[in-house]
């Protein structure tokens, strides 16, 4: 662990493009501030210990999602294979027709 000394308006660098600045000090706090590029989140350790515990159930209780989610998706009903497909509705119709009468059926197709 680095420690560093700083007194209030110094600041530290932490690569090219991090600041942290000590905006002031009393008897047992000090505030600090950091700017950091928007792609780089600053959390306090306990919120980011909170994240990481909320992240960690969320994926260890992933049990029978799967079956959860597609019971939800409109036309499945949890059956695989149900539903509309891309053999069935229009695409299909005009493929089954042959390239001629797919465009509008604008004569008949010659070899």
């Amino acid at each position: 662990m680095l420690v560093l000394s700083r007194r209030p308006r110094d600041a530290i660098m932490i690569g090219h493009d991090i600041v942290v600045t000590v905006l002031s000090i009393s008897r047992d706090h000090v505030r600090i501030g950091i700017q950091a590029p928007a792609h780089v989140e600053v959390h306090r350790q306990e919120v980011y210990l909170a994240i990481e515990e909320a992240n960690r159930q969320a994926s260890s209780s992933a049990g029978g999602s799967i079956e959860t989610l597609s019971a939800m998706v409109p036309g499945r009903r949890g059956k695989p294979g149900a539903g509309t497909t891309p053999a069935d509705g229009p695409a299909a119709e005009a493929a089954s027709k042959g390239p001629a009468q797919a465009e509008g059926d604008k004569g008949t197709a010659t070899p």
